[in-house]
């Protein structure tokens, strides 16, 4: 199991990619956190994820006065 946000989920075996792909999230506007490590959206491909792996998915939001 990976956490991914808080919650455990079945995700072992896959890249990075390849799970933002599947969720749908556009790269160019999240950050992600690998085992308390930001990496690169360069790296996003070859990072595997494997069980007891932790992930945070941070997105970007605009707002003001």
């Amino acid at each position: 199991m990976v956490k991914i946000n808080g919650q455990d989920c079945d995700k072992a075996g896959i890249s990075v990619a390849e799970y933002l792909a599947a969720e749908n999230y556009n790269v160019n506007h999240i950050v992600v956190e690998y085992n308390f490590t930001i990496i690169p959206k360069e790296q996003y491909g070859q990072t595997i994820l494997k069980d007891g792996d932790e992930v945070e998915i941070v997105s970007f939001m605009g707002g003001g006065c």
